[in-house]
């Protein structure tokens, strides 16, 4: 059965495995404080529906409280260590299975197995506060292994930490013009794709939030990091096919063990 992977803006994904949907750091919203959505419709309900959520991180882009209410009743939900004291809205979710993982855990749902690995942000939840909380990938395992990045910066340990993938969801831009410390863009993704050699990329985490007044400043870093990263995968890592969805598109990895 093939593995159906679906982008649907920023760092939102459904990974469809073995009969499980997996939803990544959910974001339904049209506006968020100073970030309004430039591509792309808000995701439809369907898309809403999940046997289990990742939370990356702890930034508001990423553990949505108005997004994750909006997940059904028993909805299985993997978020950092820490993130309740941190976050107290995730308390008032109480229709949903709320675990705290780190890098190391594991998680079973169905068929499918969850490993919690590491990555390199800040993982605190901003404004700076006293809390704080990992960030996290993870890889879903079914049929195929598949990497949800989060958000992250390049680190040595990556390929090792990570372990082999079949397919890999990587964060290639941002929502401004300058993207800080602990993020990849579409040359560091190249390169992290070059170190993990999935058969499959899709690159995320770009072009769909903007800053409000902010659409004539440096566009080029709100279109082009898709681009860019297809054009650099190209060159480092030949070997993998770079699939770059539009916003609610699917790809699907056929996958033979």
């Amino acid at each position: 059965m093939p593995v159906e992977i679906t982008w649907w803006g920023h760092a939102t994904c459904v990974v469809e495995d073995t009969n499980i949907r997996v939803l990544t750091d959910p974001l339904f919203a049209r506006r968020l404080a100073h970030l309004r959505r430039r591509r792309g419709a808000v995701p439809p309900a369907e898309a809403r529906r999940a046997d289990l959520a990742l939370v990356s991180h702890l930034h508001a882009d990423h553990l949505h409280l108005p997004s994750l209410a909006c997940l059904a009743p028993g909805t299985r939900l993997l978020v950092p260590r820490g993130a309740p004291r941190a976050v107290p809205g995730l308390r008032r979710l109480r229709q949903l299975r709320v675990t705290e993982v780190v890098p190391g855990d594991e998680v079973r749902v169905g068929e499918v197995l969850i490993r919690v690995v590491p990555a390199l942000h800040d993982g605190r939840r901003l404004p700076v506060g006293p809390r704080r909380s990992p960030a996290l990938g993870y890889v879903v395992e079914g049929e195929a292994r598949t990497y949800f990045a989060g958000d992250t910066g390049l680190f040595d340990e990556m390929a090792e930490r990570v372990g082999p993938v079949d397919a890999a969801l990587l964060p290639v831009g941002g929502w401004g013009p300058y993207l800080g410390e602990g993020h990849l863009d579409a040359g560091r993704a190249a390169r992290a794709l070059a170190r993990l050699a999935p058969r499959l990329a899709v690159p995320v985490h770009y072009g769909t939030y903007w800053p409000i007044g902010m659409d004539a400043v440096r566009p080029h870093e709100f279109h082009t990091p898709g681009d860019e990263f297809v054009r650099l995968a190209a060159v480092a890592a030949p070997q993998v096919a770079v699939h770059k969805l539009a916003h609610g598109e699917s790809v699907r990895l056929e996958v033979a063990r």
